[in-house]
């Protein structure tokens, strides 16, 4: 087969990327960097200076920063976990742990709603044991607890995947000049596994800043965030300029974290595929 037939067989990719990826962005760049009378202007993306636009964004970055954070430390001890009962992907064990994610999102995260109510389940067990209510909801907490739930398969299976790729040899030979089990970790398992950890962490540090709907659920409208900003302007104040200048500053973040995983994992070795 030539390679006119190859390029032939990619058509319907490209149409694809034409009208799902490459007509959306464009469309949103033209509305971020335009006012309504279609005059170029930086003003929409100046806008995240503002005192709202900014506090919006710090708390996004802060919460998403925690998240991130918490779902490594939970994430790489249970790959280690996963990895030593030497079961792949396509086990019982890790199907059973990511089978919350063939969940909807939105249904996940009012389940979440449900149980950390005032009057929802974890307090009404903790009344009927006589202990004090847990006043989470409505909090930056809960919003973190969220993020965490949604997104850790998302740290857990890059960093597994890494951990599997390490030839065993390695570590006993390791073991046999007389490394002890931090020294293998540190100098061996640590830094063989850093394109997971990076890929795991892109791929939580960008959803959970960008999202409203975890923000939407379980902070109501008490806790407001970058993404929450940009939905309204959308949504109900119908500026589709300042809020598609708002997305392009997001995309700027997206960006910074695509270049540091390509520079961290030139092979696609953090890759879940």
């Amino acid at each position: 087969m030539n390679k006119t037939k190859y390029k032939l067989l990619g058509t319907p990719y490209f149409i694809w990327s034409a009208i799902f990826i490459v007509v959306p962005l464009g469309m949103v760049f033209y509305y971020g960097l335009t006012d309504r009378s279609g005059t170029f202007t930086l003003e929409n993306l100046i806008s995240v200076t503002t005192p709202e636009h900014s506090k919006a964004l710090g708390l996004a970055l802060l919460l998403s920063f925690a998240a991130t954070l918490i779902c490594l430390l939970l994430a790489y001890p249970l790959s280690m976990i996963l990895n030593g009962m030497k079961v792949n992907q396509h086990s019982f064990i890790v199907l059973i742990f990511i089978l919350p994610m063939w969940m909807n999102f939105l249904l996940r995260t009012m389940a979440w709603q449900t149980l950390l109510e005032k009057t929802g389940v974890i307090n009404s067990i903790l009344s009927f044991l006589g202990l004090p209510p847990l006043a989470i909801i409505n909090t930056p907490y809960a919003i973190i607890l969220g993020m965490v739930y949604n997104f850790l398969p998302f740290m857990v299976l890059p960093i597994y995947n890494s951990l599997s790729k390490i030839d065993p040899n390695v570590i006993h030979a390791a073991r046999d000049l007389g490394a002890g089990g931090l020294q293998v970790f540190f100098k061996i398992t640590l830094p063989l596994t850093v394109p997971g950890i990076i890929s795991g962490i892109t791929m939580v540090f960008i959803p959970a800043l960008t999202t409203f709907v975890i923000s939407n659920l379980l902070g109501g409208s008490k806790v407001l965030l970058i993404g929450n900003v940009v939905e309204q302007e959308f949504t109900q104040a119908s500026n589709w300029h300042l809020g598609s200048g708002l997305s392009i500053v997001l995309m700027l973040f997206i960006l910074v974290n695509m270049v540091i995983t390509a520079v961290f994992d030139r092979e696609g070795e953090g890759s879940v595929l």
